[in-house]
């Protein structure tokens, strides 16, 4: 297991205005904005640990990763043939869920919440750029539970138990209804793939902020088909 603290945070204004989406950027948004970015700069520290993890194939949807069971059709098949995964969890930090923003500030609260998934995601790119490097294994994909419907949000149970106390490491809590505090984290599994995978592919829902890719229905037919 590893644990990576030393990640680097890029925040430049004009990356924060696009990604909040802000076409006619008024004087007091860009204000309020770099307000925010000067606070979380000196305190960003994005958090990421990785297990490697051996994978033994069951019976049916289920399978072991690092002599954890978990059940699902999906992750079993972008497993079928693959030895060696790799266990994670991301997180943009506690130090940014200390910042206090009035309740009743409802564009600064969506402005903090933009820039953490912003710090989050530079923990997420610096893990898959570690691992590719590390360990040679060129195009990597990557599941979560909860992701689809297949893979249920109770196996972050299951997951978490591959690291021990994932609070005392990178100060990830898992709640009662399997829910990451800090909200800003992920977890999941790495995979070499000769493909590059996407949950989304494989998801109907059309009202989704977070796709990353359209739904592919013949892909779906594909995973359903593979028993």
């Amino acid at each position: 297991m590893e644990r990576l603290d030393n990640i680097p945070v890029s925040l430049e204004l004009k990356d924060v205005l696009e990604r909040l989406h802000v076409h006619k950027v008024s004087r007091h948004v860009e204000g309020t904005v770099h307000e925010l970015i000067d606070i979380v700069r000196p305190i960003a520290k994005p958090k990421a640990i990785y297990k490697v993890c051996y994978v033994d194939k069951e019976n049916g949807d289920s399978l072991s990763i690092d002599g954890v069971r978990f059940t699902s059709h999906v992750l079993r098949v972008n497993l079928d043939k693959v030895e060696r995964a790799f266990a994670y969890v991301a997180t943009c930090g506690r130090e940014l869920d200390e910042i206090v923003i009035p309740s009743d500030d409802f564009l600064k609260c969506y402005y903090l919440d933009a820039i953490k998934e912003m710090v989050l995601g530079s923990a997420r790119r610096c893990l898959k750029s570690y691992l590719a490097r590390r360990y040679a294994l060129g195009q990597i994909s990557h599941m979560s539970p909860g992701s689809l419907a297949d893979w249920p949000i109770t196996q972050q149970r299951e997951l978490f138990s591959i690291f021990g106390n994932v609070e005392d490491l990178i100060g990830v809590k898992l709640t009662e209804s399997f829910l990451m505090v800090p909200l800003k984290s992920v977890s999941g599994i790495y995979f070499p793939t000769r493909i590059e995978f996407v949950s989304c592919q494989l998801c109907p829902r059309e009202m989704c902020s977070g796709r990353r890719a359209p739904y592919d229905r013949d892909l779906a037919q594909k995973y359903s088909e593979k028993i």
